[in-house]
């Protein structure tokens, strides 16, 4: 039975409405009142839904004093002056930007309601001159520094990724705009900028050299996010409601969401986060579903990568890419690793010091086989209301040792291909491989290998062990040979299941498999 009395804050994003309603809160203000003590700039990215416009909204009830929001929280041991201080917290994340009349228009409607309450100079027409006009007069009325919050300072760029006039005349506007952060530097207090994405050609960047962007800092690599410790001790009625709704004990909720939702690290060695979005849904409908990944789907980072012809292999078992290669989003630049990653379907899991390289993947199940479910839909003729019942059939073919109707079926994924599809490299037919074996990972214990020495894939189900070998251009025969002389089999001697060789010629010509022999 679910406690009533216990709120969920879902698409809660003002820090005032979650107190005064009585919502759960993980208290995060600890760190909020560390950062806020100094009056550097900041910058912070982190993907949708982890909690970035709660954030700023919490700096803003600091800023204002409203101390009695903050009762029975770290803060109110930290804190002993509660001075309030102008606040000009601009969010662009809610809005539609489709052309550039549309951004001015969005700029302006806000200057607009703070100019009611500080003035408007005669003299200020462009953005960025009432922009500056409103800090000055701020900071003369009211005698102290302002503070200022911009919440998803990328919004507009994201949404003109694909229109590039546009997006340059976003970048112009938005480059004056944000530049004035740097001209009034003596009348601020406090600056903090939220995005996804750090671009890398925004003056705020390049010309605000000030800005420090905590992205990637130890220090607050839990700013945003649930840590397991703050998981386990707020949330201790919700997880054995879970847990008594799916048959489980606390101890199995926990470690179902940790494979689900957890794994998110925005250092090397910083704490892992749970995607605060994914958790409470979980909690309020007691159900572990694929929540946050179905609040946006990644159709845009899907094109690049067709686009840029990245080899999904290497995207989808991890990759490994110097700092500057992910940090920021170089339009000029056909990587998409970066728009990847600050979109949040890739994450920090290791770090090699020597060549300062960071080892990038899947952060959890539901991304990882979101992200897979979604590619297929892009490299294969299957419709998506169709996935599960291919990868289930496989399933079920290979746990019952039906290796032909498994072959049978997985030629089907190739046999109506769009000729721009056919056409394509060997590389293409590689993909849908290895997009077929991960997906049914979740079912089976499946691996892909593109290692040399190893097999193309090795699938293993309660009775069976299966070795794969596929030959694009070679034959059934010399697939299964391989698989012999190469001693793919000799690990799993002892495993005490069937073994099962399967070796998978390919026809170029018929752009399908063609034959397959199976010992």
């Amino acid at each position: 039975m679910i406690d009533l009395d216990r709120k969920f804050p879902i698409g809660i994003q003002t820090f005032e409405k979650l107190r005064e309603g009585g919502y759960l809160y993980v208290d995060k203000t600890a760190l909020l009142w560390k950062i806020a003590s100094t009056s550097i700039p900041y910058f912070l990215s982190r993907p949708r839904r982890f909690g970035k416009s709660l954030l700023l909204s919490t700096f803003e009830a600091y800023f204002k004093g409203k101390k009695e929001l903050f009762g029975g929280l770290a803060i109110e041991k930290l804190e002993t002056e509660w001075k309030e201080y102008p606040v000009l917290h601009l969010d662009l994340n809610a809005e539609k930007y489709d052309s550039l009349q549309a951004l001015h228009a969005i700029l302006s409607s806000q200057l607009t309601q703070w100019e009611l309450k500080y003035g408007h100079g005669v003299d200020e027409e462009t953005l960025s001159q009432r922009f500056i006009g409103v800090i000055r007069r701020a900071s003369e009325l009211t005698g102290c520094g302002v503070v200022v919050l911009i919440d998803e300072y990328d919004k507009p760029l994201l949404q003109a990724l694909d229109n590039g006039e546009l997006l340059d005349e976003y970048r112009n506007t938005l480059k004056a705009f944000y530049g004035v952060l740097k001209s009034a530097d003596r009348y601020l207090r406090f600056v903090f900028l939220t995005g996804v994405t750090k671009f890398a050609q925004v003056s705020v960047f390049s010309d605000l050299n000030q800005l420090n962007d905590i992205s990637l800092d130890f220090a607050y690599s839990t700013v945003c996010g649930i840590t397991r410790e703050e998981l386990t001790t707020t949330f201790v009625p919700e997880l054995k409601q879970l847990a008594e709704a799916n048959d489980m004990t606390p101890e199995e909720a926990i470690e179902m969401m940790a494979r689900k939702y957890d794994g998110y690290h925005f250092h090397p060695k910083g704490e892992g986060v749970f995607n605060p979005f994914s958790v409470l849904s979980s909690f309020s409908r007691l159900e572990f579903g694929n929540y946050w990944f179905q609040t946006g789907t990644p159709t845009f980072l899907v094109k690049l990568l067709q686009k840029s012809d990245y080899d999904l292999r290497t995207l989808i078992d991890g990759v490994e890419v110097a700092a500057s290669s992910f940090m920021e989003y170089r339009i000029e630049v056909n990587n998409p690793i970066a728009l990847i990653y600050q979109s949040g379907y890739l994450t920090i899991k290791g770090y090699d010091k020597e060549f300062e390289l960071y080892r990038l993947v899947f952060p959890n199940e539901e991304v990882k086989y979101g992200f897979l479910n979604f590619l297929v839909s892009y490299y294969t003729p299957v419709a998506e209301e169709e996935q599960n019942f291919y990868i289930g059939r496989f399933v079920q073919e290979l746990r019952k040792g039906e290796v032909d109707a498994f072959l049978t079926r997985l030629r089907a994924f190739f046999a109506d291909f769009p000729y721009e599809l056919n056409a394509a490299t060997e590389r293409h037919y590689q993909v849908v491989f290895y997009l077929v074996f991960k997906l049914m990972g979740q079912f089976t214990q499946a691996e892909v290998r593109s290692a040399k020495g190893r097999a193309d894939a090795v699938v293993k189900t309660a009775d069976y062990i299966y070795v794969f070998e596929f030959k694009l251009n070679g034959t059934a025969e010399r697939a299964l040979q391989q698989i012999d002389d190469k001693g793919y089999l000799i690990p799993y001697l002892m495993d005490g299941r069937k073994l099962v060789k399967v070796g998978v010629e390919f026809s170029a010509e018929k752009r399908n498999l063609d034959r397959w022999l199976v010992e």
